[in-house]
């Protein structure tokens, strides 16, 4: 066993990225403290192909020091979008034909792994801030709520780890292949 060089990786360059079929996924980040996060997240989605990704609320936004140094060049890749009002931009995808799903526990929230997507359907996922989770607005709004199952003392997990759990599920238990 060895390590892969970077040329055998066969990485898409930022041009090529823009250009390929993406993942018919949104994601949206709803009141994103940290830029640590914010930019941990735009990493996954670019790993992940993902769609678009929007800012809400007080979460920070691209160009800046601190995102940067988790995005690593992510923010130049994936399509982002700042709207203010994270209850505005779900009840545009819904619009568009999104299902849109907070990850959040609550009292009917379906368990990540119990969760079956409907072939085809178009999907847009709300990760809320680190302390209070998802606006509460968004309860009444979204099509459901997505919980990770969780088997410890602690009853969270960090924004941007909960992100790349959601996603990559997605990714791998759907139908939908970029």
């Amino acid at each position: 066993m060895r390590k892969l060089s970077m040329d055998e990786l066969n990485r898409v360059s930022p041009e090529q990225f823009h250009q390929q079929r993406k993942f018919p996924l949104v994601v949206v980040l709803d009141n994103i403290r940290s830029m640590h996060n914010v930019g941990a997240l735009f990493r996954t989605c670019d790993a992940f192909n993902v769609e678009k990704l929007y800012l809400c609320g007080i979460t920070a936004t691209p160009p800046h020091k601190e995102i940067s140094k988790t995005a690593l060049g992510a923010t130049e890749s994936v399509a982002w979008e700042y709207v203010e009002d994270v209850v505005n931009i779900v009840q545009q995808l819904k619009k568009q034909k999104y299902k849109v799903y907070i990850v959040e526990q609550t009292s009917q929230s379906i368990l990540l792994n119990q969760w079956h997507p409907t072939p085809g359907e178009k999907i847009a996922i709300v990760l809320g801030n680190e302390v209070f989770g998802v606006d509460n607005r968004l309860l009444s709004e979204c099509n459901g709520a997505l919980e990770i199952p969780q088997y410890g003392t602690k009853h969270s997990l960090n924004v941007a780890i909960a992100g790349g759990i959601v996603i990559w599920e997605l990714c791998r238990n759907t139908h939908i292949k970029p």
